[in-house]
């Protein structure tokens, strides 16, 4: 039995996610699926300039993982561009890091950013504030 696949962890969700060759018409192009993390991977890479090791540790995966994220992201982006495919940015194993919160006081349920953002209610400013999936999923 295959090892289950761990989640990456992303902090970039694009606005736009459709991409197709200029003059093409959407039936006539094959189309291609970019996974959300692959897209990451790249970004942290290629576009902050990150090393290897720090790409891997902020998305809380193995260098030889992240790795092989960013060789399956760059592959399918070159064979987009030769082959004049379109570029679906959808799916993926990912987590965002987001967790949602609710004020003990208040009962507002709001996102936080779990490692950045502070345990105080963004509406009354308490800070009696739980996880709202602690007994099921969270664990932290």
């Amino acid at each position: 039995m295959p090892r289950p696949v761990k989640c990456r962890r992303v902090e970039f969700f694009p606005e736009n996610t459709y991409f197709m060759p200029l003059g093409k018409r959407k039936c006539e192009v094959e189309e291609i699926t970019l996974k959300i993390e692959e897209l990451e991977a790249m970004r942290l890479k290629d576009i902050e300039g990150l090393s290897q090791e720090e790409c891997a540790e902020r998305m809380q995966v193995s260098r030889q993982t992240f790795q092989n994220v960013i060789g399956s992201a760059r592959k399918k982006v070159a064979i987009a561009l030769t082959q004049g495919n379109a570029i679906h940015i959808s799916g993926g194993n990912y987590t965002s890091g987001l967790c949602q919160f609710k004020c003990l006081n208040c009962g507002e349920v709001y996102d936080l950013n779990y490692e950045h953002d502070k345990h105080t209610c963004p509406s009354c400013g308490s800070k009696e504030v739980v996880c709202e999936k602690k007994r099921r999923l969270c664990h932290r």
